[in-house]
């Protein structure tokens, strides 16, 4: 395993452990393994690179803000991923991305039938949809991390397993 896997995996398992906890990222994780990322890739030859490393840092902070954006994801999932997009680099850090997606939805949807909230859960959907279908996509308050009472998840897990699964099958 490569040395860029094993500081993404490193970086992942301290987020989790402080998702857990606290239900935060810190930015010094987040900020900070961005910038060891990109300073790796500038300054070791055998690396992807600098750009690639720049390029993956931006594909990762794109691929979740749009979930971000409408209220669905906190900033340091966001953050997160882009800080483990440089050290992956674009490819791999949309493999991880896609595979995180996939289980956070698996695992909402646990979380959800776990907790009985699972009709809830799927009325606040179709509330979005409508509303979005009415007055454009655009947050709405109630449905949101900040304005539901719902069960919270701790998205660093499904991004850790994204990032499991993709140097899996690296």
């Amino acid at each position: 395993m490569s040395l860029n896997y094993i500081v993404a995996l490193a970086l992942g398992s301290i987020a989790c452990v402080t998702d857990v906890r606290s239900r935060r990222i810190p930015n010094l994780l987040t900020f900070g393994g961005a910038a060891a990322g990109l300073l790796f890739h500038a300054i070791y030859p055998e690396s992807v690179g600098l750009m690639s490393a720049v390029e993956g840092w931006l594909i990762g902070a794109a691929f979740f803000f749009i979930p971000f954006a409408l209220g669905g994801l906190g900033a340091g999932d966001v953050k997160l991923l882009a800080a483990l997009g440089a050290w992956l680099g674009p490819a791999e850090i949309i493999r991880a991305g896609m595979y995180a997606a996939l289980a956070g939805g698996v695992l909402a949807l646990v979380v959800a039938l776990g907790r009985g909230y699972l009709r809830k859960a799927l009325s606040n959907i179709w509330l979005l949809l409508c509303h979005w279908s009415v007055a454009g996509v655009r947050p709405v308050p109630e449905v949101s991390l900040e304005g539901s009472t719902g069960p919270r998840l701790a998205y660093a897990i499904p991004i850790f397993v994204g990032l499991v699964v993709t140097a899996w099958l690296h």
